[in-house]
């Protein structure tokens, strides 16, 4: 196994695999010594659960439970631990900071002041906790999700967000330059599980309440808290990717 990349390490890698496929990516982050986990809650990631569980390779999976997704978001899950006979390490936010913004604020509170503090609470606190315990992640992003935000992400890269004082954190994004339509083309092809919620229009899928359908020709992002302006269109879990 590979030993956990130093900071001056990281921008070689990420130009060493730039042009490489996403399984070499993947091989790659799932060599690194120490403890490595692939994000999971949509269709990019279990492209990713799929490739890992054909590189005979072990690996871990985790999953952010917001307490608002979708019924279908919650059968999905349970459909990709089944299927590949795996367990989903399920991560869910702190129940005092939940009542007490819901307490105070309401139920939808989003509409009216942001997304930013309940996303903060409901998905970023869980996912810093869970990242505290890890020395590096794997995820599902690609450029093309959100040309704003996230069109110059590396394959390989320090995660400045969510790393701590005397620990660096290594994000892994093996999907980087790929297109929705390479991701759907490989779940077509080797017929694995996704959302059906797909089915129904949507592309990018979050929680219930800032959720919905896009329109043909809309950008799959603009499904995400429509109500607000496009630039702001991230929950903070990729912080360091915007500008």
């Amino acid at each position: 196994m590979t030993t956990i990349p130093s900071i001056d390490l990281v921008d070689a890698l990420a130009s060493e695999y730039a042009d490489k496929s996403p399984s070499e990516i993947l091989a790659l982050a799932l060599s690194q010594q120490g403890e490595i986990s692939i994000s999971f809650s949509g269709a990019e990631d279990v492209v990713l659960i799929d490739m890992a569980s054909h590189l005979g390779k072990p690996f871990r999976v985790f999953s952010l439970d917001t307490g608002r997704l979708h019924a279908e978001t919650y059968q999905f899950i349970e459909k990709v631990r089944e299927h590949y006979k795996i367990d989903i390490e399920i991560c869910f936010p702190e129940s005092d900071a939940v009542q007490k913004l819901v307490t105070e604020k309401g139920l939808f509170s989003f509409y009216k002041d942001e997304h930013k503090e309940c996303c903060g609470i409901r998905k970023v606190q869980p996912l810093r906790k869970k990242l505290a315990t890890l020395d590096g992640w794997i995820t599902g992003q690609r450029k093309d999700q959100s040309p704003g935000t996230r069109d110059d992400i590396p394959v390989v890269q320090a995660d400045v967000g969510f790393s701590g004082p005397g620990k660096q954190l290594i994000k892994y994004n093996p999907l980087a330059n790929w297109s929705s339509s390479d991701v759907w083309n490989y779940i077509r092809m080797m017929e694995i599980p996704y959302n059906s919620l797909h089915e129904k229009g949507y592309i990018s899928i979050g929680c219930e309440p800032c959720t919905r359908p896009v329109l043909p020709n809309q950008h799959e992002r603009e499904g995400r808290w429509w109500w607000e302006e496009a630039t702001h269109k991230e929950c903070g879990l990729h912080a360091g990717n915007l500008k």
